[in-house]
């Protein structure tokens, strides 16, 4: 019983370590065109209480693999990749002339 116990607590903790390990650290780059290259920043995402599963499953916004997407301004206009939250709404607008500096870095 106290086997099962402390393996029970091991699971536990190799799963919230597997979440925790998800979200990578640091910043992702894209290309941007000619507005310049595009940052994504998941420890930002991640404190505002996102987790990887809310935009790669559940709805599945993104694939998982970088490169496999293929990331356009008009998709995201149509409310699809970036476009589904940065809607004006729930976070600024992906519409917006006035914001394309907070993804786009020339």
């Amino acid at each position: 019983m106290k086997l099962a116990g402390i393996l029970a607590v091991f699971v536990a903790l190799m799963l919230s370590i597997g979440n925790a390990m998800a979200i990578p650290a640091g910043k992702m780059e894209f290309a941007g065109g000619a507005m310049g290259k595009v940052t994504f920043d998941a420890k930002v995402h991640a404190d505002k209480g996102l987790k990887c599963a809310d935009c790669h499953t559940t709805p599945k916004l993104f694939a998982m693999k970088k490169g496999t997407d293929k990331l356009t301004m008009a998709a995201m206009n149509e409310g699809k990749f970036c476009g589904a939250c940065h809607d004006g709404k729930k976070a600024f607008s992906v519409k917006a002339s006035t914001d394309c500096g907070k993804c786009h870095k020339k």
